[in-house]
């Protein structure tokens, strides 16, 4: 507990712009969190939630917490509950191919999140026209200045009370039901990927990924990984040992 307070006390003694107010999860807002970036196989997705302050007792009852301290199944079952309450939500896929080209063209992982939580927020925002939110919480994976760099280079402004909360899924109810949808998106992205290819697809960037490399390789041919995976990952090459 004195280390999840620390975390939010603002370290800048000048103050920080981009660290909220801890009252700020007890309130009506806007969280975001994304999964697939360090799996070698399937898409990045990210999914945006607005919950209203009256709506926090309901998820917390449901038990909508952190993704990462679930199973596959529960999260799933999760997710289902946060799409039956009716909670404005986003969801966003960012499909193998694209993701190597954009890479390939220059653009950093981190910068394909900024611009998909960016549109995913965007969206949530269109649905909630009519409501009143405190501020819109991302799960911080890069410096706030950086991730306004991001945007407006692609000339995107970032949103008004926007803030950036490192392990926010385990302090903002709406980024744990966004770490939950995201996660379940990137899953049966993953299910259709392994139904297509033939091949269960397996998740993370571990020994087996390599060897599932090798063997997709032998069936399909190098090209076609741009279909399923993120090539420039290191297990590209160490497959190759397995051939």
């Amino acid at each position: 507990k004195t280390g999840e307070v620390k975390q939010l006390k603002i370290t800048d003694s000048n103050g920080s712009p981009y660290t909220p107010k801890e009252s700020l999860f007890f309130h009506s807002h806007i969280g975001s969190d994304e999964a697939g970036t360090g799996d070698y196989f399937g898409p990045i997705t990210v999914a945006a939630v607005f919950i209203e302050e009256s709506k926090i007792p309901l998820l917390k009852k449901l038990g909508i917490r952190d993704s990462k301290t679930l199973t596959e199944s529960a999260i799933k079952r999760l997710a289902k509950k946060i799409i039956e309450a009716e909670i404005p939500y986003a969801s966003l896929v960012l499909p193998n191919e694209k993701y190597n080209k954009l890479q390939q063209s220059g653009w950093s992982q981190g910068k394909m999140k900024a611009l998909m939580h960016h549109h995913a927020i965007e969206y949530v925002k269109k649905k909630i026209t009519n409501q009143q939110y405190d501020g819109i919480i991302i799960d911080q994976f890069c410096q706030p200045d950086v991730y306004k760099r991001y945007l407006r280079s692609e000339n995107l402004t970032p949103q008004e009370k926007t803030f950036f909360v490192t392990k926010a899924e385990s302090k903002s109810i709406a980024v744990a039901a966004a770490s939950l949808l995201a996660r379940t998106k990137f899953v049966d992205e993953m299910d259709r990927l392994s139904r297509v290819v033939g091949l269960e697809l397996p998740k993370g960037a571990g020994q087996q990924v390599d060897k599932t490399i090798a063997r997709f390789i032998q069936i399909y041919g190098r090209e076609k990984l741009t279909t399923c995976a993120k090539i420039h990952f290191a297990n590209t090459q160490k497959a190759d040992k397995y051939l």
